[in-house]
């Protein structure tokens, strides 16, 4: 079983949903060494998250933002955690709903993904800063 693990910083992308499949393919080109195995990617932060989703059309990435933000919205007067920000206990909610990690399968060196999928960041917050991600790539 071979094991490659990276941890790299994301530069700070605005609030929205960001296609960065080839960011964190160039990241660890050693998963070329995997024959079979598994890609995860995990986010070190509790208001940003990751998802797989279209790849192609960027306006489905627009329609997430959008939807999230009439789903949940700013300022709910029940929040309580309101020391940084309208944006923040938002983005918390949002970050566990789509969650911290995504898992890939790995085939013949190559993400087995579907032909119109892509790896998103989500950055749920106006100001998110840089964002780190932990990348595990493990397989024969």
């Amino acid at each position: 079983m071979k094991v490659f693990q990276k941890e790299i910083r994301l530069k700070s992308y605005p609030r929205g949903f960001h296609l960065i499949t080839d960011t964190v393919l160039d990241a660890i080109p050693e998963i070329n060494e995997i024959k079979g195995g598994q890609l995860q990617v995990f986010i070190k932060h509790t208001s940003a998250s990751l998802t797989i989703n279209e790849n192609a059309d960027y306006t489905v990435r627009g329609d997430f933002e959008r939807h999230f933000n009439v789903m949940i919205p700013e300022n709910a007067p029940y929040y309580r955690h309101t020391y940084e920000g309208a944006d923040d206990m938002p983005a918390h909610i949002k970050a566990s709903l789509l969650g911290a990690s995504v898992q890939i399968p790995i085939t013949n060196g190559k993400l087995n993904l579907g032909i119109w999928q892509g790896i998103y960041l989500c950055e749920h917050r106006d100001y998110g800063g840089e964002r780190r991600l932990v990348i595990t790539a493990f397989g024969i």
